[in-house]
């Protein structure tokens, strides 16, 4: 049984994901994430203005008048939502989790999806695999895979990004949407974000705080690591605790960015004092104008 309030929250995201589903990202989704190609569809006898490349000559003979094939789009397609939900998931300085905003945007992603007649699946991951949604059709499944997302109690708080990759390439045996949703707080992950990008079409979605990237000047302030529970005790009255701790923040961000450039993998980074939609409708009108 769901708590009450949890039930409230998940109406509401559905009721607000779904009404930007149907007036921004639904048409945007579509020609964001097109089908594996195109299939046969049907004949019909050939009309002035047809392209003569496409009259059937076999159907055309026993007929005794020209038929064109006709193709249409195959649009069916799987979208894995990879979800981070180690401990720095949980962070967030200005009343928003990053974890919270994730669900947001798969509830956004995951009914573009079924508006599409695509199936949705939902793999969460820490350092180990925590739990795995097979993809399916339908308004319920998004739900639900909504609900896990806030119910779920992690059993791990460390993160191991190669390790999810590795999972997703030997799971999916066709070519799909992945959706990484993550902080990216890891390293070495590289090779099996390569490896996956090559055979399906890999989109990072990068959760930051405004924290995590400058300390504000509050004095002493007592940090603790989401992941390792290592407290840590930073003065930052002192100039160069802050500016040691930017330059970190800037040394993180340039090899996270190298990183998903050269596995050529589209980038869309949200951060959680600000909207995800304007972001989010940036990646889709950038994505469709390439294409």
């Amino acid at each position: 049984m769901i708590p009450r309030e949890l039930f409230r929250k998940i109406r509401h995201i559905e009721i607000r994901t779904k009404g930007l589903v149907e007036t921004v990202f639904g048409g945007e989704y579509h020609s964001a994430f097109r089908g594996r190609g195109i299939e046969f569809s049907e004949v019909r006898p050939y009309q002035v203005g047809d392209d003569v490349r496409s009259i059937d000559w076999n159907v055309s003979a026993r007929m005794g008048e020209p038929y064109i094939k006709l193709f249409e789009e195959e649009r069916e397609q799987t979208l894995l939502l990879m979800v981070d939900i180690s401990g720095s998931e949980d962070f967030g300085s200005s009343g928003t989790a990053k974890r919270d905003v994730a669900a947001e945007l798969c509830a956004v992603l995951g009914f573009s999806a079924i508006r599409n007649n695509d199936k949705v699946g939902l793999l969460m991951f820490s350092d180990e695999i925590e739990r795995f949604v097979p993809p399916r059709k339908g308004r319920r499944h998004v739900l639900r895979i909504i609900r896990d997302l806030y119910v779920h109690d992690p059993r791990s708080k460390g993160t191991n990004v190669k390790s999810a990759l590795d999972h997703a390439h030997h799971m999916l045996n066709r070519r799909s949407i992945v959706i990484l949703v993550s902080d990216f707080l890891d390293a070495d992950y590289d090779k099996a974000l390569r490896t996956l990008a090559q055979k399906h079409d890999v989109v990072a979605i990068r959760l930051l705080d405004p924290r995590e990237e400058a300390l504000p000047k509050v004095g002493l302030l007592s940090l603790m690591d989401a992941e390792t529970g290592q407290p840590v005790l930073v003065d930052t009255s002192s100039r160069a605790a802050r500016e040691a701790f930017s330059e970190r923040a800037a040394d993180r961000e340039s090899a996270v960015r190298s990183t998903l450039k050269k596995a050529r993998v589209d980038t869309v980074t949200v951060r959680t004092d600000h909207d995800y939609v304007e972001p989010l409708v940036a990646f889709f009108k950038k994505r469709n104008k390439v294409r």
